[in-house]
């Protein structure tokens, strides 16, 4: 069963204005490693009076004071699936972190790998009852997207952010380059999320008549999605609330022309009838 965590810093739009979406992380301390490095793979951080930030979207990135921490790869996937599906049993974890071990060897690799994370980082990991969760005081920028996300699509927010090209607002790549089956199946979850967040996030805009973040939002969700028609139809849109028409038109037949190319299908009629007969039904084609 999965249990989601809570964003832990429940940043409102409000706030995010105010902040620009910079959030002051106390410091911590960490104990030198035996060649007197600091921040070597092995290092041991204190978490007391410590808080840590944990960046999924784009990339692994485990942060405490503006300093990055780097745990072997199997803590971070790890820390990760805590992180994605919260509170996890013992015997769950270890067979979708390992799926191609047997039962003792995937709790064995577990038990190595929870060992490594309370050597190197005590306490961002917590156990209890055959159960393992990450640590309610570790700020996770999913949890965070997850949180504006359900405030845009509710229709909850009151106030956009200044800072709106920013992966805690419009989401971003998750893990890239992690290919487990895991992996990508919250990758496709949030993939959706997202597109939907663009372009809840691109009406508001042109709401406003802010016409050309709309277009830069619409634009990623074609980007992400090239086949997909609610997002070209809000290009065409805003094109059209700004005027341009030509665009418009260039923006249709690119949309039809890659549909006919790859499916050999044709836009949908709620799509021909935005261009106002402007463009020439399908059937009329000499």
């Amino acid at each position: 069963m999965v249990t989601p965590r809570k964003p832990q810093f429940g940043t409102t739009y409000a706030a995010l204005a105010e902040c620009s979406l910079r959030v002051h992380v106390p410091g911590y301390r960490r104990s030198h490693s035996p060649d007197g490095n600091l921040g070597t793979p092995m290092g041991k951080v204190d978490m007391n009076d410590s808080a840590l930030r944990l960046s999924l979207f784009d990339g692994w990135r485990l942060v405490a004071d503006q300093e990055v921490i780097h745990p072997p790869a199997r803590s971070q996937r790890l820390i990760a699936l805590l992180a994605l599906r919260g509170r996890q049993p013992r015997a769950q974890l270890a067979g979708t972190l390992w799926p191609d071990a047997d039962g003792p060897r995937s709790a064995a690799s577990l038990r190595a790998a929870l060992s490594t994370l309370h050597r190197q980082l005590p306490g961002i990991v917590e156990r209890d009852h055959g159960e393992v969760r990450l640590a309610e005081d570790v700020w996770v920028d999913v949890d965070e997207f997850r949180a504006n996300a359900q405030a845009v699509l509710s229709g909850a927010m009151s106030a956009l952010p200044t800072t709106i090209d920013h992966p805690t607002v419009t989401g971003g790549e998750l893990l890239p380059g992690w290919y487990d089956d895991w992996v990508l199946f919250e990758c496709e979850q949030l993939r959706q999320l997202r597109l939907h967040v663009l372009e809840a996030l691109a009406e508001r805009l042109v709401s406003r008549g802010a016409y050309g973040q709309a277009m830069q939002l619409a634009l990623r969700a074609v980007e992400i999605d090239r086949l997909r028609e609610s997002a070209h139809r809000l290009v065409i849109q805003i094109h059209q609330a700004e005027g341009n028409t030509v665009e418009a038109v260039r923006e249709y037949e690119r949309f039809r022309a890659v549909l006919r190319r790859e499916l050999d299908v044709e836009p949908s009629p709620q799509m021909t009838e935005l261009m106002g007969g402007v463009i020439a039904p399908a059937h009329s084609r000499a």
